[in-house]
């Protein structure tokens, strides 16, 4: 997914976060022979749509066996919190 900065924070003011999949996967043909595939997009938290579109994606049109499928993801930002706090300082 390409977006421009300011879509992209938009997104993540949403909720929006930086999530990773690493396919563990096979071919057919060598199914003892395990291969990774990871994959970065920003993702909604906790159904993760773009992740399950690219998944039944490669189920539908890739010949590899999907093996498992790891899921990593950042924290959501916010904007920023702070509380005023009166403090004299004295010399």
């Amino acid at each position: 997914m390409r977006t421009h900065d300011g879509e992209e924070m938009s997104l993540r003011l949403d909720g929006w976060r930086l999530a990773t999949a690493e396919v563990v996967y096979y071919l057919p043909d060598h199914p003892s022979l395990l291969q990774s595939f990871v994959w970065q997009t920003l993702d909604l938290a906790p159904s993760y749509p773009r992740i399950h579109r690219f998944l039944e994606y490669w189920r539908r049109e890739i010949e590899a066996v999907i093996h498992s499928v790891q899921l990593a993801s950042g924290e959501t930002l916010a904007p920023a919190a702070f509380r005023r706090a009166d403090l004299l300082l004295h010399h």
